[in-house]
């Protein structure tokens, strides 16, 4: 990668111009291809959270991931049918949060599903009333954001609403930030998060992370100890100061046997 005064120019394989798809497509010649782009924007361009999210939810093949992709597509499309958005960032945001909201009025399930593929799965049966948990449908939100050309982070919560770990978007401009809870049907500009003390600022990595961090808890749960241990791996290595997972790992390395 070189750096120039205002540009940044980079050499990846082509399959991960859009992701990291070189985990699921291992068949492909190792040609490079050259993006350029604005410094500011390198980690947003270079990082695909919509592959990304459906390779830690468990979708490996290519062909499948490319389906989820287009299905999330419609579901953008059926927002632009439907709505026309402000032109400013906060305004699309505000009109794409209202429509999920009034398109499954009961989106929220507190055990409900954090997988990318599942929450897809649900937005777009007819006859499914909740969606997924608040990393679900925060993935979902921040993925079509992204679509619209707005990027947003997520905030992570040690606690909320006395309920243990927690997470939910946040747009942030120059001006000013917006915190978005996606669990509640009234959750756009909430505030009601403002002067938690553990407010810790997620960027996409750390949301994929979160991902790969349940499932490996899920595992750890059944007794699927190697696997888990993968998924616990995987957290760390794309939120390398994920202390929970850290934790989780050790407790599993010590059943295992390994740890010290």
């Amino acid at each position: 990668m070189k750096a120039g005064n205002q540009y940044l120019t980079y050499w990846i394989p082509p399959y991960q111009v859009r992701g990291r798809l070189n985990r699921a497509r291992n068949d492909e010649p190792h040609k490079t291809c050259v993006v350029v782009c604005k410094k500011e924007n390198y980690h947003k361009r270079a990082f695909n959270l919509e592959e990304e999210a459906l390779l830690a939810s468990g979708i490996r093949d290519r062909i499948k991931i490319a389906l989820y992709v287009a299905e999330l597509d419609r579901i953008y499309e059926q927002f632009l049918h439907q709505i026309i958005p402000a032109p400013d960032p906060v305004g699309k945001a505000r009109a794409l949060f209202t429509w999920l909201w009034i398109s499954k009025p009961n989106r929220y399930k507190p055990q409900g599903s954090y997988k990318l593929n599942e929450v897809i799965e649900a937005q777009l049966k007819e006859d499914a009333e909740s969606i997924g948990n608040c990393l679900g449908l925060t993935l979902l939100y921040n993925c079509l954001l992204q679509k619209m050309g707005v990027y947003a982070e997520a905030l992570y919560l040690e606690n909320a609403f006395g309920t243990g770990p927690h997470v939910l978007t946040l747009l942030q401009t120059e001006k000013s930030f917006t915190d978005v809870e996606n669990i509640l049907p009234e959750g756009f500009d909430y505030r009601g998060h403002h002067t938690h003390p553990e407010r810790t600022g997620w960027g996409d990595p750390e949301l994929i992370a979160d991902i790969y961090h349940s499932v490996a808890n899920e595992l750890f749960e059944k007794g699927g100890f190697a696997e888990a241990l993968e998924n616990y791996d995987m957290a760390i290595s794309f939120n390398p100061r994920y202390e929970k997972a850290r934790l989780n790992k050790a407790i599993l390395l010590d059943k295992m046997g390994k740890g010290r």
